[in-house]
């Protein structure tokens, strides 16, 4: 006997008060219980096809809006709504402002039992827009359908695309017209090669079955105008690559490193992919103010430049240097706010889990002239301890500016035995630094909290804290 089909749950008039997890905004159901709903604005009354059940809450999505938020603005992008990149690009970007200081708010007094009163106010991005300086596409030969072109039921002909992965759907790729996020030539750049292969007949990358030649794009750029492109082939036809990029180099002088890689692997990163220089350097170079870094295809720097700089100066500022202090700086990357705030120190210790990352800072303080920088490469938790610092001296200071999923309970640990006068704690999850947090107020006073905005039109925030020892 054929099963049921359960007919989707539909929840009426709920009213959105708020915006929660990962942009999610948030309601009452009938029964009380909290609901998550996407595809809407805190202020909407929508109604709501629930997606999940779960004991204490539900998640939906918006089907219908019955009254539209005054929160509400027109999304710029047209892929918005199908492209997961900009989920808050409808919500005004005061409001969005409004909402990601209150998350970092909620977190440190919830989860942190954090007096929030030293806090100041969210640190807005001057660029709403075209703020990105690096971008991934992929090519596939069966793109993304939309909603639009399967009511018009017309023979869809053109399946290739040159852009971003459906979100939840790794194999379906939406071709992109128009992205908000990175400054021109990147539009122009990624239009170009598409129309270009189209008419050269070359193929697109199929993710399913793993075969095609064109595979992904990596456009980056600087704020001194740089720009670095980087294209991955399935397999080598050395005519038809040579074809593409000398059309690219011609066609975009501007571009000062063209580089490309041949990836016959079952995923697309780079990290352990021999890339070649075509054209130009193997690497641009950023400045911020007299520091320059140089970004290689494999380098990972701040996405948001100019906000990094506004974010690494109220790290500085934190960190209140005199230039006698010795500063550690704990999960430094490539060394970046090691380089950035090394003037005002006597020493500055990094130490980071990536080796590539490591001889990056090692290379860029170099050439930078720093002298009183060290780099040191192993697992956090290993690496950071009473032995390390015998070596190396007790800080005066500690910078930590850890992955999503905060500090290692050793590395707290750790930090509360050494007992630095000051801890600034910078962290792209407020969640896990409140966490973080707890286990310190009993040692150290919170003095300062700055809510940071990197990434406009995402519900993601940054946050930098200053802790002073109590005693």
């Amino acid at each position: 006997m054929a099963r049921k089909e359960r007919k989707p749950l539909i929840l009426e008039n709920i009213y959105l008060e708020t915006a929660g997890a990962k942009g999610a905004s948030i309601g009452k159901a009938p029964d009380g219980k909290t609901i998550f709903v996407r595809n809407a604005v805190p202020g909407d009354t929508v109604d709501v096809r629930v997606l999940k059940k779960k004991k204490r809450y539900l998640e939906g999505k918006a089907i219908s809006v019955h009254n539209f938020s005054e929160l509400r603005t027109e999304p710029e992008c047209e892929h918005f709504g199908i492209c997961g990149g900009c989920k808050w690009q409808n919500m005004e970007y005061s409001a969005q402002l409004h909402f990601k200081e209150k998350e970092v708010l909620d977190h440190l007094s919830r989860i942190g039992g954090v007096d929030i009163s030293h806090a100041s106010k969210i640190l807005g991005s001057e660029d709403i827009y075209f703020y990105r300086n690096k971008l991934e596409f992929s090519f596939s030969n069966q793109r993304w359908i939309t909603e639009e072109e399967i009511k018009n039921n017309n023979e869809i002909t053109d399946r290739n695309a040159l852009g971003f992965h459906i979100p939840g759907m790794w194999s379906k790729i939406l071709d992109i017209k128009k992205c908000w996020l990175q400054r021109d030539p990147s539009n122009n750049i990624r239009l170009e090669i598409k129309d270009y292969a189209n008419k050269k007949s070359l193929e697109f990358f199929n993710p399913v079955e793993q075969s095609g030649f064109l595979r992904t794009l990596m456009i980056r750029t600087t704020t001194t105008g740089e720009v670095m492109v980087l294209v991955q082939f399935y397999r080598e036809q050395k005519t038809e690559r040579e074809n593409l990029l000398n059309h690219l180099k011609e066609k975009f002088p501007q571009i000062t490193s063209l580089l490309y890689a041949i990836n016959p692997k079952g995923n697309d990163s780079v990290y352990d992919l021999d890339i070649k220089v075509f054209a130009g350097q193997d690497h641009i170079t950023e400045v911020m103010e007299d520091l320059k870094f140089k970004i290689g295809p494999k380098s990972f720097y701040q996405t948001n430049p100019v906000q990094a700089y506004e974010l690494y100066k109220v790290t500085r500022d934190f960190a209140e240097l005199s230039g006698e202090e010795l500063v550690y700086d704990l999960y430094t990357g490539t060394g970046t706010i090691a380089q950035f705030v090394s003037k005002k120190a006597k020493k500055v210790v990094g130490v980071e889990s990536v080796q590539e990352a490591i001889d990056a800072a090692k290379a860029n303080a170099k050439a930078n002239g720093i002298e009183n920088c060290d780099f040191y490469c192993g697992d956090m938790k290993d690496i950071f301890t009473n032995e390390f610092v015998q070596q190396n001296g007790t800080p005066d200071v500690i910078i930590t500016d850890p992955p999503r999923d905060g500090m290692h309970p050793k590395v707290v640990e750790n930090i509360l035995n050494i007992k630095p006068k000051r801890v600034v704690y910078v962290s792209c999850n407020s969640a896990t630094q409140a966490r973080d947090l707890a286990l310190m107020k009993e040692d150290y006073e919170i003095i300062k909290i700055q809510p940071v905005d990197m990434f406009p039109q995402t519900y993601h925030v940054e946050n930098v804290v200053l802790l002073e020892r109590k005693n």
